[in-house]
C-alpha cells in the first residue's frame, strides 16, 4: 500500500477513536473525597466502615467559628442573638442533621417522668447575662468547646449528611456565608473548618491550577520546541501529538469510572513535559537525516528505524515507574500510577502513528540554513565529550563525594504528615483551622472503640469507671481537648437528676444508685448528641474526642503511650478497646509510605536491568545505567533531608516517577549506542557518535521535562509544589549525570567485542 494511502488511513482511524476519547472526556468530573485516602485493604479500615455504620462518621460535621466585636464578649446580648439565629437557620438547613451551639446547650433538669432543657444563655434576656456567664464557666464541656477560654470567640458546630458530596456541601456553605454577610459577619470574623470545607477549596483549587498549569505548560514547551526546530512544524507536530495522547488518556480515565483528584490532576501536566520525549527524539533524526541530504520518505524510515526501538523501551520505563505506582494501597496514588502509566504507552503509540502519518502528507520542510559562524550542536557536544574524558578523574571524585554527602543528609528525612499537610502555612483555609486549635478543642477526630466484656453492657459500673480513667489519661497525658463516652451520658442523667447542679456531674457511687440512672437512661438517649455514644442495646460504646492536629509522629509516639496505658491500667476483662477513626486510618498511610516507595524502586530497577542484560548481556552494562540514573535520586533525597521536607503521602511518589523519567534518556542513549557498535569496531568512536547524535535529544528533552515540571512551583498545593520542584531537579541533575557519568563508566566497564572477533568466534 503506498505510503501516502496509508498515512490518511491512519489519520482517519485516529479521528474517529479521538472522537470517541473527546465522548468521555465530556462526562470527566472533579471530585476530592477525603475517604479515598484510607489504605484500601487494610483491617483496619474494614472495621472502621462497620464502626461508622452503627455510630455515625466522625469527620461529618462543619465547625463555625464566630469572633465577638472589638471590645465585646460572646456574652454580649447583640452578639448572642446574631449566633442564635445562625444556629437556627442552620438548623433549617436542607443536609444538617444536628447543630450544636453556645445558644441551643442546655441544662437538662428531670422532675417527674421528664425532662426539662434549661438553656445555659438567654440571648433575649439581657439582665441574665452575669449568671449565665458564670455557670457556663463552671459547667464542663462548654468552655473550650463551644465558647473559648476568653470569651472572645464562640463555634457553632453541625453535622451534615454522611458523606455529603460536593456540590450540596457548596450550597450549604455558599448558604452560610450569605447568612453570615446578612448578620454582619466580615470574612475576618468568622471562620470554617470541616471536611466539607477542605473538599469544596480543593476541588475549585484543581480546576483552577489545571488550567494554569496546562496554559504554563502550553507556553512554555512551544517556547523551547521553537528554539529547538526553528521551524513551525517542529512546534505543532509535537503539540498535536501530546494534547492528543492527554486527551486519550482522560478518555480511558473517565471511561473507568475515575474522577479527577488531587493526584489525577497532575496527570496531563505529568504526561506534557513527559510524552514529549518521544516526538522530539523522532523528529531530531528525522530532521538530522534531512540535513544529511535524505529524501523525505527515507529520512522518515530511518528515524523511525532508529528511533522506534529506544522509543519503545522508554515508554515502557518510564510507563513501568508510574504502574510501580499501584502498589499503594491509597487509592489515588493507585489510580494516578495506572492511567499515568497507560497514557504514557498511548502517546508512544501516537508518536509513531499519527506523528509519521502527518510528516508523510506535509511537503518536506525548508531547514534552517547555518549560521556561517557560531556553534553548532556537534561543536559544542564534541568539545564538552572532550572536556569530560579529560576531566573523567575530577568528574567521578566529585560526584563520590556528593554522593556521600547525600546520603547522610537523606538518613534525616522523617515521615511526617498533618490532616492539612498539603496546604502552605498561611493558606486562609489553615489559618481557619487553626484557628479553632488556638481557641477551641481542635479539628483532629479521636475514635476508641468500647467493648465490655462478656456478659457485661457499657452502663456497667465498672465499665464505666475504667472508661472515666481512660478519659482522664486522654485528657492530660493524650492532648484531647474535647471528650464524650457513655461515661458523659450517666454523668449527665446524675446532674439532671439532682437539679441540674454542676456538683452532681459525676459517676454514682454504688449499683444501686446506679440502677436508678439506668432507668431515666432511655430520656437522654434521644438526645442526638448523646445517641451516637452507645448502641440501644448498650453492647458497644464510642469514645471521642477532639485535639490539635500535632502531625503523624506525635500521635504515634501518643498512640504508643496510649496503648501502653490500655495493657497496664484497664482491666481487658471488664473493657477492651480498639483505636480507630478517619485520623488513625490516615495515619496508617505512613506506615506503608517507605514499603510502597521501597516496592516500586525495587520494580523501576529490576526492570530496567532486564532491559540492559537483553540488550547487552552484561551485567556491567546494568551498572553502567543505574548509577546516573540513582545519583540523581539520592542527590535530591539529599536536598529534602537538608530543607527538611518530610515524607508523606505526596512526596513519596517522587523517587519512583522521577527515576522512571530519568531513565528514560539513559535508554536512548544505549539504545543508539547498540545500533552504532554494528557499525563501529571501536568503542571509543562508537561512543562519542552516540553521544553527539543522542546529546541534542538528551538535552532538549530534558529542558522540556523541567520546564514543565517546574510550573508545578506555582501551586498553592504543597504537595504539587514538592513534586514539581524535587522531580525537575532529579531531572536536572540525572542530564548532568548523563553527559558526564555515563560516557566515563561505558568506556571503563564496557567490554566490547569487535564485530571482526565476534564472527571469527561464530564461524570455526
Amino acid at each position: 500500500m503506498p505510503l501516502r494511502r496509508l498515512a490518511h488511513l491512519t489519520l482517519l482511524a485516529l479521528a474517529l477513536l479521538t472522537a470517541l476519547a473527546v465522548f468521555f472526556v465530556a462526562q470527566l468530573r472533579f471530585n476530592y473525597n477525603f475517604n479515598d485516602f484510607y489504605p484500601a485493604g487494610d483491617p483496619d479500615l474494614d472495621y472502621y466502615e462497620a464502626y461508622s455504620a452503627r455510630f455515625g462518621n466522625d469527620n461529618d460535621y462543619v465547625l463555625l467559628g464566630l469572633e465577638a466585636p472589638a471590645g465585646q464578649t460572646v456574652f454580649a446580648p447583640a452578639f448572642l442573638v446574631r449566633v442564635d439565629s445562625l444556629t437556627r437557620f442552620l438548623g433549617g438547613r436542607r443536609h444538617v442533621l444536628r447543630v450544636s451551639s453556645p445558644t441551643n446547650a442546655s441544662n437538662p433538669v428531670v422532675e417527674g417522668p421528664g425532662v426539662f432543657n434549661i438553656p445555659y444563655l438567654h440571648p433575649y434576656e439581657p439582665g441574665r447575662r452575669a449568671l449565665d456567664s458564670a455557670l457556663v464557666y463552671r459547667t464542663p464541656g462548654l468552655v473550650g468547646n463551644l465558647i473559648s477560654q476568653d470569651a472572645r470567640a464562640a463555634t457553632i458546630l453541625f453535622q451534615t449528611s454522611p458523606n455529603l458530596s460536593k456540590p450540596p456541601g457548596d450550597s450549604l456553605l455558599s448558604a452560610l456565608r450569605r447568612e453570615l454577610g446578612r448578620q454582619g459577619f466580615a470574612e475576618a470574623q468568622y471562620h470554617l473548618a470541616g471536611k466539607q470545607v477542605a473538599q469544596s477549596v480543593f476541588v475549585d483549587r484543581l480546576q483552577d491550577e489545571l488550567v494554569l498549569f496546562m496554559s504554563l505548560s502550553v507556553v512554555l514547551v512551544t517556547g523551547l520546541l521553537w528554539l529547538t526546530f526553528r521551524t513551525w512544524w517542529g512546534v505543532v507536530l509535537p503539540l498535536v501529538v501530546v494534547l492528543g495522547a492527554i486527551l486519550w488518556g482522560l478518555a480511558v480515565m473517565s471511561a473507568a469510572g475515575i474522577s479527577i483528584d488531587l493526584m489525577t490532576a497532575l496527570l496531563p501536566v505529568m504526561l506534557f513535559v513527559v510524552g514529549m520525549s518521544d516526538t522530539i527524539h523522532l523528529m531530531t533524526r528525522y530532521n538530522t537525516e534531512l540535513g544529511y541530504g535524505a529524501e523525505k520518505k527515507q529520512a522518515l524510515l530511518v528515524a523511525m528505524r532508529e528511533s522506534a526501538f529506544g522509543s519503545g523501551l522508554s515508554a515502557l520505563t518510564t510507563s513501568i515507574g508510574f504502574f510501580s505506582l499501584m502498589t499503594s494501597s491509597i487509592r489515588p496514588i493507585y489510580n494516578f500510577g495506572l492511567f499515568t502509566g497507560i497514557a504514557i504507552l498511548l502517546t508512544f503509540g501516537l508518536s509513531f502513528t499519527l506523528l509519521p502519518a502527518l510528516l508523510m502528507l506535509l511537503k518536506k520542510p525548508q531547514l534552517r540554513v547555518p549560521r556561517a559562524q557560531g556553534h553548532s550542536w556537534d561543536g559544542v557536544l564534541g568539545r564538552l565529550f572532550r572536556q569530560v574524558l579529560a576531566r573523567r578523574h575530577w568528574v567521578v571524585g566529585i560526584s563520590a563525594v556528593v554522593l556521600v554527602v547525600s546520603i547522610g543528609s537523606a538518613s534525616t528525612i522523617r515521615i511526617n504528615s498533618a490532616l492539612l499537610d498539603d496546604l502552605s502555612k498561611n493558606d486562609p483555609v489553615k489559618l481557619d483551622f487553626r484557628f479553632f486549635e488556638d481557641q477551641f478543642a481542635g479539628v483532629r477526630p479521636f475514635e476508641l472503640a468500647l467493648s465490655p466484656g462478656p456478659g457485661r453492657t457499657v452502663f456497667d459500673l465498672e465499665v464505666l469507671r475504667e472508661t472515666e480513667q481512660i478519659e482522664k489519661y486522654l485528657q492530660k497525658s493524650y492532648g484531647l481537648n474535647f471528650v464524650a463516652s457513655p461515661v458523659t451520658i450517666i454523668k449527665s442523667v446524675r446532674k439532671a437528676l439532682n437539679g441540674g447542679m454542676v456538683e452532681e456531674y459525676r459517676l454514682p457511687a454504688d449499683e444501686a444508685e446506679l440502677a436508678r440512672l439506668l432507668r431515666k437512661v432511655k430520656l437522654f438517649r434521644r438526645k442526638p448528641e448523646f445517641r451516637a455514644l452507645a448502641l440501644p442495646d448498650a453492647t458497644a460504646g464510642r469514645l471521642t474526642g477532639r485535639m490539635a492536629d500535632v502531625g503523624s509522629i506525635k500521635v504515634h509516639a501518643l498512640n504508643t503511650g496510649l496503648r501502653q496505658f490500655l495493657r497496664t491500667s484497664v482491666d481487658s476483662t471488664v473493657l477492651q478497646t480498639r483505636l480507630t477513626g478517619s485520623a488513625n486510618l490516615i495515619d496508617k498511610n505512613n506506615e506503608n509510605l517507605s514499603r510502597d516507595m521501597i516496592v516500586g524502586m525495587t520494580l523501576d530497577i529490576v526492570m530496567v536491568t532486564i532491559i540492559v542484560l537483553a540488550l547487552f548481556r552484561s551485567l556491567r552494562m546494568t551498572i553502567v545505567v543505574l548509577i546516573p540514573n540513582l545519583v540523581p535520586i539520592l542527590i535530591v533525597a539529599g536536598v529534602m533531608g537538608l530543607a527538611g521536607v518530610s515524607m508523606k503521602v505526596s512526596t513519596s511518589i517522587i523517587f519512583t516517577i522521577a527515576f522512571g523519567i530519568a531513565v528514560d534518556d539513559t535508554i536512548h542513549f544505549m539504545s543508539k549506542l547498540k545500533l552504532m557498535l554494528l557499525k563501529e569496531d571501536d568503542l571509543f568512536r562508537a561512543v562519542r557518535k552516540t553521544y553527539l547524535m543522542a546529546g541534542k535529544a538528551v538535552i532538549v528533552t530534558s529542558l522540556i521535562l523541567v520546564g514543565g515540571f517546574s510550573t508545578l512551583l506555582f501551586s498553592s498545593f504543597d504537595g504539587t509544589f514538592y513534586v514539581g520542584f524535587l522531580i525537575g531537579l532529579t531531572l536536572l541533575f540525572g542530564v548532568v549525570a548523563e553527559l558526564t557519568l555515563l560516557p566515563i563508566l561505558i568506556l571503563w566497564l564496557y567490554k566490547h567485542k569487535p564485530k571482526a572477533i565476534r564472527e571469527a568466534v561464530v564461524v570455526p
